[in-house]
């Protein structure tokens, strides 16, 4: 990462460049930042407002796992060789990139760099961890086609955005988002489980 550079010129950068876009050169660009950028892309699909009837739950599981890895304390992340060869930019994930580009330049023309030395502290990782374990988790758990797994894994990529701005008041918007769709999930899928087996 070049100092200075936006998020969102490293990543147009990225994208133009004429290496393999693979997960394995998106997590040497970002390097300590790796984290966020990744756990954005994961949960940008469960995000949407759509029932994907547990057809998520892959990235959520995976998130799961890196979000462990921030917790025992890890800087970068660490995947298998094949994981990381992984092409993400290809015709279909070349989409959800550029859609993702759009998203982070609209989050950059309202953000601001604040209180981002917070978020750099190793104790921040540690906790942006394990919110993203639980959050990934409720995610997770939402009974299939309610679409319940929306608002937390909104809040996991709002969350992983303000990390990535380093914005302290995006990333308390995600945990806000993040713990209302845990409350929903836990109310309403409650009521579902209730209802089916009533």
């Amino acid at each position: 990462m070049r100092p200075g550079e936006k998020v969102s010129d490293q990543l147009e950068r990225w994208l133009e460049g004429d290496h393999p876009k693979t997960l394995g050169s998106l997590i040497e660009l970002f390097g300590e930042k790796s984290f966020a950028i990744v756990f954005v892309l994961l949960l940008a699909v469960p995000a949407l407002p759509l029932p994907t009837g547990g057809a998520t739950h892959v990235f959520e599981v995976i998130a799961m796992l890196l979000a462990l890895e921030l917790i025992i304390g890890r800087r970068e992340i660490w995947l298998p060789g094949r994981w990381k060869g992984r092409q993400i930019a290809g015709a279909s994930g070349g989409r959800l990139m550029s859609t993702l580009l759009r998203l982070i330049r609209w989050f950059e023309r309202f953000s601001r760099p604040r209180l981002g030395v917070l978020l750099r502290q190793r104790l921040s990782g540690i906790g942006f961890g394990v919110l993203v374990l639980a959050l990934s988790l409720t995610a997770f758990v939402a009974p299939p086609f309610t679409g319940l797994d929306t608002l937390p894994a909104l809040g996991v990529v709002l969350l992983g955005l303000g990390v990535l701005l380093e914005d302290i008041v995006v990333a308390i918007a995600g945990v806000v988002v993040g713990a209302l769709g845990a409350v929903l999930v836990i109310g309403l899928g409650s009521l579902v489980v209730r209802w089916l087996g009533g």
